[in-house]
Order: C-alpha cells, then sequence, then structure tokens
C-alpha cells in the first residue's frame, strides 16, 4: 500500500529538474508510504515516476520502486496488493522467468513482458492502482482495480500529463491549475461526494474502477480499455440466475469468502481487523480466526453518546471468537478534534461524517498493525441499507395516489417542526398499540414527506441518497447533472428496483465514499485497509444469485446471516443496523457553532463566489432554529469552505 506520482512532459529537460519536481509531488504522499521512497525518469522523453511505499511484501531492497522488468522495458509504480501474485508467479516461472525478489510488483512487471499489457490486468485480483511506462511503444499506462479500491487521479495542466493517487501531488506541480469545476461542486452537494470520473478540479479526472487507460503522447486523449465492467456483471447475473439450494449457497458462500480472506491475510508484517459488531464485520473476523492458529488482533472504537455506540456488541462477538481485542472509548470532544483534519486526509470536498470515526478507528489500528481487514461491501452486496426495503413499500404505499395529493400531505407534514411533531407523538403514544410505536418518529415522518410526491422509485432512491436535492439552485454558475443516477439504462440494465439500487450503490456510492473514505482514513496513518466481501470474484458469484437469497422475509443479507451462523450464536448478530455515525446536528447547534458561523459567513460566501449566500444562510437559521434537522445539508458546505481554508485553491 504506497503514494505513487508521476507527470508526462512535452519536451526533454535535465534529468536533475525532473527529479527535483517528481520527488516534490511524492513527498506530499508520505503518509502513504513511510517506509521508502524512488523515482526514475527519462530525460529523454519528459517522462517521471515518483513513489512512496508502505512495505508490505517483499521488504527487502528487491521490492523497492519505481521497479524495472527484466528485460528494461517496462517501468512501474504500483500501489496496491496483488492476492493471487503467488499463482501468477508460479506461471510465470513455469515459462522460464527467474525472479530476483519476493514482491507482487515483480510478478506484475514480469507479467506484463510475457502475456502483455493488455492481457495483465485481468489476471489480476486484488486492489490496485498503477502507472506503467513501456519504454519500447512510448506508452504510458494509467490502470486501476474492479471496484475502485485504490485510488488514482490524472489529467493534463500547461500541456503536460499528471497523474497521482490523491490530489495534493498534483497541486505539487507547477504547471497545474488548481479551478474548481462548478459542476464537481454540484455534484459533491448532491451526493456529499465528487463522483467518478469527475474530480473537484477542472481538468483532472480520476480513472474509472476496472478501467486501463493508454497515452501515446503527453497531450494526447486516452485510449480507454475495460477489462471487467460492473455492467457486465449485472447482465451476466440476469441472464444466468443459479438456482440453488440453500444449504448449497451457504457452502459455496462460505468456501468463497474463507478464501478470499487467507488471501488478504498475507503479509509481511503485523495484521489485524476492524469489528464494529455489525454482520459484515463479524463475517470477516470469523473467518479470519478460522483461517489462524492464534487469535486475532480486532480494534473497536467506542463513543460515550446514546445511539452511537456499537463497541459492547463488538467485545461480545470478540469474546466468543476468542480475538485478541483492542477497543478505545473516545469522548464527542476527542472526535471533534479529528474535523481540523479533515480536508488533509480527504484532499478533496468529502462530507460523508463517519470518515471521524473512521480516522479514529484507524489511528487505533495503526498503533498495533500495519494491516487492517474490513468489512466494506457487504451491505452493497447483500442488500443491507435500509433504504431497499424502505424505498420499495414507500413507492408501493404511496405510488398509486395523485402527485398533488402526495405532495399537499407531505406540505402538511412539514409545516410543524420535528420539536412539535415530538410533542404530539409524545402525547399520543401511550395510546397507540405496542406495533404501532415508533423510535424518532417525527424524523420518520419528515423522511417520508420528503420523497411522497416522487414521480417514480428511482426518484425516491435519488432523493434518499442526495443531500441537496438541487444543487445547481445553491452553486452558482452549476448545470445540473444527476449522471447514471438520472439514467434509463439503469432501469433497462436492472429491472428490479431493489436490486436495481444495490447495483447503483455498487458502482457510486461504494467506490466514491465508503471506499475513499476507508482509504484515506487508513493511508492517513499509514495503515493497509483489505476488503475480502469485495473480491471480484465473491461480487460476481452474488450477483448471479436471486435476490431472495440477500433479502428473504422482510431480513436483509439472509445467505450472509445464514453463514455467519456457522462461527456465531445468532443473538450475537440479530439486532437492528446501527451505522458508524456522530451527532453532527447537535453539535453544529452546540460546540460547533462558532466554527460553522464563521465559514458561513455571508460576506464570505459572497466574496468567494461559489454558493448562493441567501440559501445557505437560510438552511442555516433553520437549523439552529430546530425548526429542521438540516446536518446532511450544512455538512457538505462546511466540509468545502474547510477544504477551501486548507489552501486547496489560490487565495
Amino acid at each position: 500500500m504506497c503514494g505513487l506520482v508521476g507527470f508526462w512532459q512535452p519536451a526533454d529537460a535535465p534529468a536533475d529538474q525532473l527529479e527535483g519536481t517528481v520527488c516534490a509531488m511524492a513527498r506530499t504522499l508520505a503518509h502513504r508510504g513511510p517506509d521508502d521512497d524512488g523515482v526514475w525518469v527519462d530525460e529523454t522523453r519528459g517522462v517521471a515516476l515518483g513513489f512512496r511505499r508502505l512495505a508490505i511484501l517483499d521488504l527487502t531492497p528487491t521490492g523497492h520502486q519505481p521497479m524495472v522488468s527484466s528485460d528494461g522495458r517496462y517501468v512501474i509504480v504500483f500501489n496496491g496488493e496483488i492476492y493471487n501474485f503467488r499463482d501468477l508467479r508460479a506461471e510465470l516461472e513455469a515459462e522460464g522467468v527467474q525472479f530476483r525478489g519476493t514482491s507482487d510488483t515483480e510478478v506484475m512487471l514480469e507479467g506484463a513482458r510475457v502475456w502483455g499489457v493488455d492481457s495483465l490486468w485481468g489476471r489480476l485480483w486484488g486492489m490496485f492502482a498503477a502507472a506503467l511506462w513501456d519504454r519500447r511503444e512510448r506508452s504510458l499506462y494509467l490502470v486501476r482495480d474492479r471496484l475502485g479500491k485504490k485510488p488514482l487521479y490524472y489529467g493534463h495542466a500547461g500541456g503536460v500529463l499528471l497523474f497521482a493517487s490523491e490530489l495534493k501531488a498534483l497541486r505539487a506541480h507547477r504547471a497545474f491549475d488548481a479551478r474548481v469545476d462548478r459542476a464537481a461542486l454540484a455534484a459533491y452537494l448532491r451526493f456529499a461526494y465528487v463522483p467518478t470520473p469527475r474530480s473537484i478540479y477542472q481538468g483532472i479526472s480520476k480513472v474509472p474502477p476496472g478501467a486501463s487507460l493508454r497515452f501515446d503522447a503527453p497531450r494526447a486523449e486516452a485510449h480507454v480499455e475495460r477489462y471487467w465492467d460492473a455492467r457486465q456483471v449485472v447482465v451476466a447475473g440476469r441472464d444466468a440466475r443459479r438456482q440453488l439450494a440453500d444449504s448449497d449457497a451457504v457452502g459455496e458462500l462460505d468456501a468463497l469468502l474463507r478464501d478470499a480472506v487467507r488471501r488478504r491475510m498475507i503479509a509481511d508484517v503485523p495484521l489485524g481487523a476492524f469489528l464494529s459488531g455489525g454482520l459484515d464485520s463479524t463475517t470477516v473476523v470469523a473467518a479470519m480466526q478460522a483461517e489462524s492458529s492464534r487469535p486475532v488482533k480486532t480494534f473497536t472504537v467506542g463513543f460515550a453518546v446514546e445511539g452511537y455506540n456499537e463497541a459492547e456488541h463488538a467485545k461480545a462477538v470478540a469474546n466468543h471468537l476468542g480475538t485478541d481485542h483492542t477497543e478505545l472509548y473516545v469522548s464527542p470532544r476527542e472526535v471533534r478534534e479529528v474535523i481540523p483534519r479533515l480536508p488533509h486526509i480527504y484532499d478533496e470536498p468529502f462530507a460523508d461524517p463517519s470518515q471521524m470515526p473512521t480516522c479514529l478507528i484507524a489511528a487505533l489500528a495503526r498503533q498495533h498493525v500495519t494491516v487492517a481487514l474490513s468489512g466494506d461491501g457487504g451491505d452493497e452486496l447483500f442488500g443491507g441499507y435500509t433504504r431497499y426495503q424502505w424505498a420499495q413499500r414507500v413507492w408501493r404505499a404511496v405510488g398509486w395516489a395523485p402527485r398533488w395529493s402526495r405532495r399537499a400531505a407531505a406540505d402538511l407534514v412539514t409545516r410543524a417542526s420535528p420539536r412539535q411533531w415530538d410533542v404530539w407523538y409524545g402525547a399520543i403514544e401511550p395510546w397507540l398499540p405496542t406495533h404501532l410505536r415508533q423510535s424518532h418518529a417525527s424524523e420518520k415522518m419528515y423522511k417520508l414527506a420528503s420523497v411522497a410526491d416522487c414521480a417514480s422509485p428511482d426518484q425516491i432512491y435519488l432523493r434518499l441518497v442526495s443531500q441537496w436535492e438541487h444543487p445547481d439552485a445553491v452553486v452558482l454558475g452549476a448545470p445540473q447533472d444527476d449522471g447514471l443516477l438520472a439514467s434509463a439504462e439503469a432501469v433497462q440494465l436492472v429491472p428490479n428496483f431493489i436490486e436495481r439500487m444495490m447495483w447503483l450503490d455498487l458502482v457510486t456510492y461504494l467506490p466514491d465514499d465508503i471506499l475513499v473514505k476507508v482509504d484515506r482514513a487508513s493511508m492517513g496513518t499509514s495503515l493497509e485497509a483489505r476488503a475480502p466481501l469485495l473480491d471480484h470474484r465473491v461480487v460476481e458469484w452474488v450477483w448471479r444469485l436471486p435476490l431472495g437469497f440477500k433479502i428473504r422475509s422482510g431480513q436483509s443479507k439472509w445467505l450472509l446471516r445464514q453463514v455467519l451462523q456457522r462461527y456465531v450464536q445468532p443473538d450475537l448478530i440479530d439486532r437492528p443496523k446501527m451505522g458508524f455515525g456522530v451527532p453532527v446536528g447537535a453539535w453544529l447547534r452546540q460546540e460547533l457553532r462558532e466554527w460553522a458561523e464563521a465559514l458561513l459567513d455571508e460576506r464570505r460566501l459572497g466574496r468567494e463566489g461559489y454558493f448562493d449566500p441567501t440559501g445557505v444562510r437560510r438552511v442555516w437559521q433553520m437549523h439552529l432554529s430546530g425548526q429542521r434537522n438540516e446536518e446532511r445539508r450544512l455538512w457538505v458546505i462546511l466540509m468545502f469552505q474547510a477544504w477551501l481554508d486548507a489552501g486547496a485553491t489560490p487565495p
């Protein structure tokens, strides 16, 4: 797990000039690779590659990067892990290849030499981003893993092709022009992240997951090849559903997950796992412990805030499985102290509030291990998010009624404040039957009202994943573009509404929110995070199953639960989904109010010219008054403002 940087400029330049620039870029990524660094330049071609290494495999000098193939043709910088590298190495040795060291990087290079670059990427199982320079063909390849676990940005600036693991490295190049892309900013306000292929900067993009980009000249556009495409996975699964007995499905998934976990336990450094006590992380830890001859190291962060603490559940699971468990309880003050570091850690505006506890658990784990496995991907694959079933129920319940009547009913609900609804509900709750009583009743009523007038089930989904429903009305000079989520292609590709939501999350929310959150938080502390549930073989296998294996009789993650029951008693996992959140709304009214007020100052907003000050201030005042809980809309604005304060753009 490392950081890579590089550039290709049109004219040749002295080697020391190229080295100086690429070293400056690489220094910005020292957190991603504290163990080693290196550069490689070709002054006659204007190519420079830089690297920062977090040593996981082959800790000797033979694992040093940039690395050159044995025939001298290929040079690579590579961030990630290849989990089937031993299998590939055996294939190459059978063809006569002799290796200098034991790293997966060398296997990639020799694979490119023997099999060809275009045939290489589809053979790799793992998480990776790489830049490969072909000295003979004078071509540069930028490639990213299938699910988008590892980041890679690229773009042209002043005639120079730039690329790096994080945007801060691009800013270190003198040609870089840090202008905010207003369309990307509007998309960020909607989703709380900047969706692929955009970045927050004009002219800079993200390499799409499962893609290989080839550049034949520094000013040239990319030739894009998809060696893996989630669309094809969905189509293959849709057209060739497997009809399995329940017991067979449980056995196959168990074996597949055990293999995925086993491969991710290969490391020459200490290894552990994040454990929240939820289904996904518990499944991963259970498989790890089954594969290990000694107690697995597990880590949990607990919060002294009611409704936000999973530490007790994690402790019970750890005791049952016999892991070497470490937990750290933190106060709200300690969580809030992470906030000033977020713009530097995430480097691009990012506003998922669970980024704070994620940073804390990564820091805790790094005190003990260098690699940690996580349960990321379980919700998207096995139907775990509550919005999947909720959105379908809502559409079935209200979709038949005329939109004008639904809109009128929603207006009625929102005329009263949450406080008023809580008072009224509190008065009638004692008279309600037990099955009709609801926790957080006002919050659920407002959520229902927010989607009541939607014209289609897909519009309900879009509303649920949107922070600002109309970001183009807030971002000055921005077009409205919902992208993939608004396309008719999604409906045709995945006719079933719940499966469609799951697929959209798999190709948008997962790579651009969940995996970004974990990558930046873990690498910010020089920790490698691995996600066995996102082994591409697991993804492909799960998508061939009927939906009933994922959601059955209203229970989400049905099949995953059956697998887990082989290791853990049901009472340890049968509980409501909790999520990894923090009480941002309350903090903004209290401890964070002064900080937020400074960032949302009307004169400042007007001077910067990104947002409509009147609209932003209206939402801020509604939140402060308690009339609405606007934490989601405010947090995306605040994280962008904090990002500006961190020097992400010129004054």
